[in-house]
């Protein structure tokens, strides 16, 4: 029996066409409407009221929750300051991801860590000794991603809070529509927004104070495949789909700080250079167009971002892979997330992405593109 969000009772009746996924044991709803166009315009041009309440959520307290942390994550812990959001993976002692999510600093002694995955008995392993308490809150809070130029206006009029203020990867405890709530300046889709933590059993007040103060904004419940095709435009990776080495997240890794989980495995990486990178792709259009043409179709674009694993090449030599693509509404561009082998994953380079037509396997070129595709300026502003 798959388990329903706090949400459920507001999102469920919003479920034109039931498309209905499997989320982290969850039942979530892929699209409202039989396609997620809508939804999808709604993240870029106004405001989306995503439900993210499967992601997995831990309380850390005690004096011992910061050594904690700073064994199992890459981040450096030490300059995490109450009241800033780490994003951050962690690692096995291969240097391996075992998962990815963020760490906000509440308290002195309190932070609430998420993750795609379920993460309780990495925490344990890694508290053996500590003077730590480790509380599994994942069905108790509910959590919303209002995400869009629109979101702080939408949040402005109905919570007392100044988000004017708020920065990148802060976290403020405040009320929204008088529920309790905390309140991160955090996402999935790479522009302004927030994501919004409150107790399961005032879910439905929060969902209904938020659409009632957004609907002059054009707010609109979206989904899963919306939420993909901005997170590929935004070049963040997704456990199970774009899963890699944390050699890659080089940004997420401090070098510098104490012992943690992996760190002698990155280190050696660091020294010989790396293996991998993950990176961007552009379709070229017309390459693309003629493998079509040449069975007198036209192109087919999804409006349903892709998962799976697709060949890439390099004077006919396979060089990597791509884990996830999409049609970009917003750039007008086939898009696609990858991993390639040095030292071919260096921007502005040509390769070729396979692609299937008439069950027929064939390539057309793309360039190599830095990540983020889409970085715009409100997300930070």
């Amino acid at each position: 029996m798959l388990k329903i969000s706090p949400f459920h009772s507001r999102t469920a009746p919003l479920v034109r066409a039931q498309t209905w996924r499997r989320w982290a044991g969850y039942q979530m709803a892929s699209a409202y409407d039989p396609h997620p166009d809508r939804e999808y315009a709604a993240i870029r041009n106004a405001a989306a009221l995503i439900d993210v309440s499967p992601l997995h959520k831990y309380m850390l307290t005690g004096p011992d929750s910061v050594r904690l942390l700073d064994r199992m994550i890459t981040r450096d812990m030490a300059k995490c300051s109450v009241g800033q959001v780490y994003y951050t993976p962690w690692c096995d002692a291969a240097g391996k991801v075992i998962d990815d999510g963020t760490v906000s600093r509440l308290a002195d002694s309190t932070y609430r860590l998420t993750s795609a995955d379920s993460s309780l008995r990495w925490l344990h392993m890694n508290a053996v000794g500590m003077n730590v308490q480790i509380e599994d809150v994942s069905e108790r809070v509910g959590t919303l991603a209002l995400q869009g130029p629109s979101s702080r206006a939408i949040l402005q009029q109905i919570s007392p809070a100044d988000f004017s203020k708020l920065k990148y990867f802060r976290v403020v405890e405040t009320t929204v529509g008088g529920v309790p709530v905390t309140v991160s300046r955090t996402g999935y889709t790479g522009d302004l927004g927030y994501e919004i933590w409150a107790d399961a059993a005032r879910a439905e007040a929060l969902w209904d104070a938020l659409i009632q103060a957004g609907t002059p904004y054009g707010i609109t419940p979206a989904g899963v495949w919306a939420l993909d095709i901005a997170r590929i435009e935004a070049g963040l990776i997704m456990l199970d789909v774009d899963y890699f080495s944390a050699h890659h997240l080089g940004w997420a890794v401090s070098p510098a700080k104490g012992p943690f989980n992996g760190r002698r495995a990155l280190a050696a990486e660091r020294a010989r250079g790396a293996a991998w990178g993950f990176v961007g792709l552009e379709l070229d259009w017309d390459s693309f167009e003629r493998l079509f043409r040449a069975h007198h179709l036209p192109p087919h674009l999804s409006n349903i971002a892709w998962r799976s694993s697709a060949p890439v090449y390099r004077d006919g030599v396979q060089v990597g892979y791509a884990t996830s693509g999409s049609w970009s509404p917003l750039l007008k561009k086939s898009l696609a997330l990858a991993h390639l082998r040095a030292p071919h994953f260096e921007p502005g380079t040509a390769v070729r992405l396979e692609i299937t037509v008439e069950h027929q396997r064939k390539t057309a070129d793309a360039v190599v593109h830095k990540l983020p595709f889409y970085d715009p300026e409100r997300k930070k502003a």
